[in-house]
Parts: structure tokens; C-alpha cells; sequence
């Protein structure tokens, strides 16, 4: 008898490592109201993390500068907006109330709700570890598809709001690796990487069962130890602090 169980983890596990050429956008297009998959102009066929590479350190002086460079914009922006809201002139008063009604479906506002929270981490590498067991180190880490994997099912799902790690998810969004960690919108991290998502439970987590690359992910932590956690609860989802302006866009084929 054939082995469909060994033919279908193979095929799983193919899919995980195989590198998107492109990866289409899901996120909010406020103007337009549409979704469109999560950005893999970003992939550019690499992983999160290179072997080999410690960039730690460098990660954690880049925190801090990002940090203190974050908490200066935020009270720039702060006394933009309170001058405009000072300013006696009907048509700057209307673009401001145009502005405010518009800062919601731009992801600018922090949401709160039931939701999800899922995070994912590299399989452990000790000597006795579940992770050695002879297979590839490609496949004890986590992968940039992977985290896109996850927040388009999201977005499938209905989700109204979608977080990674401390920042919030718009149209301009991308992720990125940089050496052997995450960067996202100027900032870098290291695993775990924690997503959070405020929408319907039932739906949002139909949603992540039915994608078939958050399947291959799970496969493989299920064979090699890779972290993978889910759970229900209240979500707080930050609003975007970040630069709205769009360098350039493509519409995926």
C-alpha cells in the first residue's frame, strides 16, 4: 500500500520550504476598502534567519535607537495635530475631520476584542533536543512565509485589526529579514514572533486550519519541535506610529 500519510507530510513540508517568487498583499487599502495579501515583494526568496550569523547584539543597539527615534516622532506628530486643531480656517478644520474619520481604516487607532494570539518560534537545538534528528537547519527555524502565512489566513478570516509583535499591520507593511531577524517597518527582533489579531474567534481560527502553508509550518513543528502556540483571548492591537508614505506599489499577476 502506497504511504499517503509519508507522501502528504513530504508535501507539506515542500511547501513550507519551497520560497515565494511573490506573495500578494492582504492588508487594509483604506481608500480602496479592499484586502490584498501580505507583502512579498519583501521575500525576495530568503529566510528570517541565516545560519550561521549572530546579530544580537547590533539588534538589541538598533532597538534602542529606533526606540528613542519612535518616541520623538510620536511627540512631533502629537504637536502637528494639535496645531491643526487649532488653526481658524474652515477648510483646514475639514481636512482634519477628513483626516480623523479616515484614521481608523488606516490602522492609525489602537483596537481592542476577542481575538486571536498566535506565536511561533525556532525549534530548540540542543544536542538532546527534538531538533536532532539529522534533519536540515532550514528547517528548525522560522521563515519570513511563515509569519506571511499567518496573517493573510488572518486577514481571510475577517480579521479587523492584525499585530506583529509590538507594531501594528497596514497596507504598507512588509516583512523583511536582515541577517538572522526580523525587521519590520525599521525595527528588528528575534523569536519568538507573536501575531495578534482582533476579529471573530471561530472564524479567524477556520481560517488558519484551512491555509495550506500554516499547515506545512505545523507540520514540521510537529516532527522537529518548532513553536507554535494559539490561544483565544482579548486582543489589544496598537495603531500604526510609522512613515504612510508609499515609495512604489505593483499589482501582483
Amino acid at each position: 500500500m502506497p504511504d499517503e500519510p509519508g507522501r502528504a507530510h513530504r508535501a507539506l513540508a515542500a511547501l513550507r520550504r519551497t520560497r515565494p517568487g511573490t506573495v500578494g498583499v492582504v492588508l487594509v487599502l483604506v481608500l480602496a476598502g479592499g484586502l490584498f495579501a501580505t507583502s512579498a515583494r519583501t521575500a525576495d526568496g530568503t529566510d528570517l534567519r541565516a545560519s550561521g550569523s549572530d546579530l544580537r547584539s547590533q539588534v538589541v543597539a538598533r532597538e534602542r535607537d529606533v526606540a528613542q527615534a519612535s518616541a520623538r516622532l510620536a511627540r512631533l506628530q502629537s504637536d502637528v495635530d494639535a496645531l491643526g486643531r487649532e488653526v481658524d480656517d474652515p477648510q483646514a478644520q475639514q481636512l482634519q475631520a477628513e483626516q480623523e474619520d479616515l484614521s481608523a481604516p488606516a490602522g492609525l487607532d489602537a483596537v481592542s476584542g476577542e481575538g486571536l494570539v498566535i506565536t511561533l518560534d525556532d525549534a530548540p537545538r540542543a544536542a538532546d533536543g527534538p531538533a536532532a534528528t539529522g534533519v536540515s537547519a532550514d528547517t528548525l527555524i522560522v521563515h519570513q512565509q511563515d509569519l506571511q502565512a499567518v496573517v493573510n489566513a488572518l486577514w481571510a478570516g475577517g480579521a479587523t485589526a492584525v499585530g506583529l509583535q509590538d507594531q501594528r499591520i497596514i497596507s504598507t507593511s512588509a516583512v523583511r529579514c536582515v541577517g538572522n531577524v526580523l525587521r519590520l517597518q525599521g525595527r528588528l527582533y528575534a523569536p519568538p514572533y507573536t501575531v495578534r489579531a482582533v476579529g471573530d474567534p471561530a472564524a479567524l481560527r477556520a481560517a488558519v486550519d484551512s491555509s495550506p502553508a500554516v499547515q506545512a509550518y505545523l507540520a514540521d513543528a510537529s516532527r522537529v519541535g518548532l513553536g507554535w502556540q494559539l490561544s483565544q483571548q482579548q486582543v489589544d492591537v496598537p495603531g500604526y506610529d510609522g512613515p504612510l508614505q508609499l515609495a512604489h506599489a505593483t499589482v501582483p499577476r
